[in-house]
This record gives C-alpha cells, sequence and structure tokens, in this order.
C-alpha cells in the first residue's frame, strides 16, 4: 500500500513511491553509488513486485527536485507508535550530477525527520550502516546521531560480511544539534 503523503520544501520534494517508479529505483539501487547498500531486487521486474508489496506501515518517498526531475529516494520503516522509535531508511541519491551545490540530500533529510518527530510523534530514530560506508556514517554523525553499538558481521555487501553501525539520534538533539545544522548548511546553499 502506498501513502498519500507528499513532503514539500524549498529545493525538493517527497512524493510517495509508485510501481511507475520501478525501472529507475532499479537502476539507482544497481548503480556505483548504492555499491555500499543492502542488494537490492535482481530485475525491474522484481522491483516492481517490491514496490507493490510495501506494507502500509512504511513510509516510501521519492525525493523529486521543483521540476519535478527524480533524483533519489529514501522511506520511514519499523515504526514502533508505542515505543514512538522509527527508521530512516533506503536513503540513495541516485543522480548525484542532478543534485550538485544543491543542498537536496540535506533537505530531503529534514523533511523526513519533521515528518517523523512532528508529524508521528517518534521521540526516537535508529538505523544501521554499513561500516565501509564511512561518508554516511560521518554525514549522519555530523548531523547529530549518535553511535550505539555494533553489530558484527551484519551483513554481506560486496562479496564479504561487514559490521553494521548502529545509530540513533533522540528528537532533542534533533531539535538541539540536526535541525539547527540541517538549516545552516541549506542557507549556505549558492542557489538562493
Amino acid at each position: 500500500m502506498t501513502h498519500s503523503v507528499t513532503l514539500t520544501g524549498e529545493f525538493v520534494n517527497l512524493r510517495p513511491l509508485t510501481v511507475a517508479d520501478a525501472a529507475l529505483t532499479f537502476s539507482w539501487r544497481h548503480g556505483k553509488r548504492a555499491k555500499l547498500l543492502h542488494e537490492g531486487p535482481g530485475s525491474v521486474e522484481q522491483q516492481e513486485a517490491w514496490i507493490g508489496a510495501r506494507p502500509a506501515s512504511e513510509y516510501n518517498f521519492i525525493i523529486e527536485l521543483k521540476n519535478g526531475r527524480a533524483v533519489g529516494m529514501l522511506s520511514v520503516v519499523g515504526i514502533d507508535r508505542l515505543n514512538r522509535h522509527a527508521e530512516p531508511a533506503r536513503f540513495l541519491i541516485g543522480e548525484a550530477d542532478a543534485v550538485k551545490g544543491m543542498p537536496a540530500a540535506v533537505e530531503a533529510m529534514k523533511l523526513l525527520y519533521e515528518f517523523i518527530f512532528d508529524r508521528l510523534d517518534v521521540v526516537r530514530v535508529w538505523g544501521t550502516i554499513a561500516a565501509e560506508n564511512i561518508q554516511m556514517i560521518t554525514w549522519q554523525k555530523y548531523l547529530g546521531m549518535k553511535e550505539e553499538g555494533r553489530l558484527r558481521r551484519h551483513c554481506f555487501i560486496n562479496g564479504h560480511f561487514q559490521d553494521n553501525i548502529l545509530l540513533g539520534l533522540l528528537v532533542e538533539e534533533y531539535r538541539e544539534v540536526t535541525l539547527p545544522r540541517m538549516n545552516a548548511l541549506m542557507a549556505a546553499s549558492t542557489l538562493r
């Protein structure tokens, strides 16, 4: 089931992922930028089936520029309404050249975090990142996430097992650290 939630920003919008996005998202999942992610479906047809099978408990988005060009994707999964935590996931900028010089990735994460913390009333987000994905770990830590643990040999990526780094962010950390840093990065954009 696809949610009809669309999140609107200054540089990008997050719109619901649909089966019509299968070929594009399949190409992103099998591109160089996705080499440190879990392996995706093996064909466009399998990607279509995967998209069509997303449960109602998830929010899956396409990141679009204001001109409508799709440049990436991200999701919210594992939403636990009782314990009020969720996992931002599947974050991938698939069209890096299209967003050069633009804070598209930052704004996409900001829109997602606003949705999670303000609309879903979550108090904690968490996730795991492959240990070899140093750029993403560094970025998430800069944005305020704290390393909470290491899952040893947790995922098989690029032909070998590797650890996953467990990161978490509390709502007050988001408001005090993450949001101001995101706003500063967006304000520094030369595209304003």
